[in-house]
């Protein structure tokens, strides 16, 4: 029987992978700060921890898989510095923390389910578990890893003598004193934030031992997780940002407390770029799967995208590669669309080389060339269907309701003609109005231009309307 082996952040190695439960894998997946919407960043870090799921069951684990969603706690520079995002989210939008925080969540896993992301089976608010966070720290406190300054409870990186070794971190030189500017009583600038203490304007509070206030981002999640999994993880998910500090600050206070190795494995997705550059709201880059949909893409396009390479590598997104990944899919749909039904076992060399590909450290890229490898054989039609949709439990790609999909993916595309015909028209009229010195409403007609998805160029020839973005 073929292993399982993935890459882990603690050991910078690829190693194989034995769940301290036999046959239950017991995953912890860091979700989202519901303070805005989910872009296409989140969704690759999501999605290769769907196929890490995926994979695990295809091999025959039990996968127990846990997500929070932090709705408290989480700073705006994503250290201990700043004003509480959910604070500042709910200031610019009129609502209170809670309805901000039920808004996007409901679009974040509404988002993920478009793209074929099974939904954890547990998914714990932050906001819910306030009570497991304060005796969580309340061990620590007991163990002798906090202090109190007048800014809450801190944790005492100095005594944890491994902090540094997960990020490998150089603690002399490289780390800013962001933490200390933020609490000028702590003892070193890596220490952080365990319980937040004399903040009268924030809005999310709860009684504590130390006094009213609300924990500190890293908390939550060692508190949820050991709650619904046990002191010991087997894997722990989230994108490479969060290695230096976040999951560093889980291992230090989950250890701490506990004495035990929290998590065995860290599996780790690296990031998207966009055009070459690194992606935020300030480039106007952080597209979302609405975005996506606007210019005529289906959801699983993205998915597609993103499993032509590596979670490990760093990503460029554009719209050209999306739309060649789009068409790679589609032909795969048209394929698929045209195999009687699945009547024979599948075959098995071809399996056997999708299970090859798929765990060595979940090669996608390796595991959609068997794919193709297989569409293109002469193999028997209907055992290549029986083949394809069981791949197809780990790509989701919904290639066993390929017709469907390609009706679907047919209307998209051209309800998004429509509109660009729409556009050019409104554009014309636009250059009219021009002429006549109406910039009102030639400003006005381009407003409803830029409603419809898209950008007036004027050239030399005439006006041309593109995609915004």
């Amino acid at each position: 029987m073929m292993k399982v082996q993935l890459y882990n952040t603690a050991s910078r190695s690829v190693e194989e992978f034995a769940p301290i439960h036999p046959p239950e894998a017991r995953i912890y997946s860091c979700g989202m700060t519901v303070y805005s919407f989910a872009h296409i960043g989140h969704l690759k870090t999501y999605i290769a921890s769907d196929i890490l799921r995926r994979t695990l069951e295809f091999a025959g684990y039990e996968v127990r898989h846990v997500m929070n969603v932090t709705d408290v706690g989480h700073m705006t520079s994503d250290e201990d510095e700043g004003d509480d995002k959910m604070d500042v989210g709910a200031k610019k939008e009129g609502l209170s923390p809670w309805e901000l925080a039920r808004k996007y969540e409901e679009h974040f896993f509404n988002t993920i389910r478009e793209v074929n992301i099974i939904r954890p089976q547990v998914i714990c608010r932050a906001t819910e578990h306030i009570q497991e966070q304060i005796e969580l720290i309340q061990r620590l406190e007991k163990n002798g890893f906090t202090y109190i300054t007048p800014a809450g409870v801190v944790f005492d990186s100095n005594k944890f003598d491994r902090y540094a070794d997960f990020a490998r971190l150089q603690l002399d030189g490289n780390i800013e004193n962001f933490r200390t500017a933020a609490d000028p009583d702590r003892k070193s600038p890596q220490d952080f934030s365990l319980w937040v203490l004399n903040k009268p304007n924030h809005v999310m509070q709860w009684d504590s031992p130390w006094g009213r206030g609300y924990p500190g981002w890293h908390i939550e999640c060692s508190a949820m997780a050991m709650r619904y999994l046990g002191e010991e993880l087997d894997i722990h998910t989230g994108g490479i940002d969060h290695i230096p500090v976040h999951h560093t600050n889980e291992i230090a206070q989950s250890e701490c407390a506990t004495g035990k190795t929290f998590a065995r494995f860290w599996v780790h997705s690296a990031f998207l770029n966009v055009d070459g550059t690194k992606m935020s709201k300030s480039l106007g880059n952080l597209y979302t799967l609405d975005d996506c949909r606007a210019k005529g893409f289906t959801p699983l396009a993205l998915r597609y995208f993103f499993l032509q390479s590596s979670y490990r590598k760093p990503i460029n997104f554009t719209w050209d590669a999306l739309e060649a990944a789009q068409t790679a899919l589609a032909k795969i749909w048209e394929f698929c669309s045209e195999l009687p039904a699945p009547s024979v076992e599948p075959l098995e060399d071809y399996l056997s080389e999708f299970r090859a590909a798929l765990y060595d450290d979940l090669n996608t890229s390796a595991a959609l060339a068997v794919v193709h490898k297989l569409i293109k054989s002469d193999a028997d039609p209907a055992a290549k269907a029986r083949t394809l949709f069981k791949m197809d439990d780990v790509l989701a790609l919904d290639l066993a309701t390929s017709r469907t999909r390609l009706n679907d993916l047919r209307t998209m595309r051209g309800a998004t003609q429509d509109s660009e015909q729409k556009a050019l028209e409104l554009a014309q009229q636009r250059q009219e109005l021009r002429k006549q010195k109406n910039f009102a409403e030639a400003d006005r007609l381009r407003g409803e231009i830029e409603a419809l998805g898209f950008t007036v160029m004027d050239t030399p020839a005439g006006p041309q309307v593109k995609p915004l973005g």
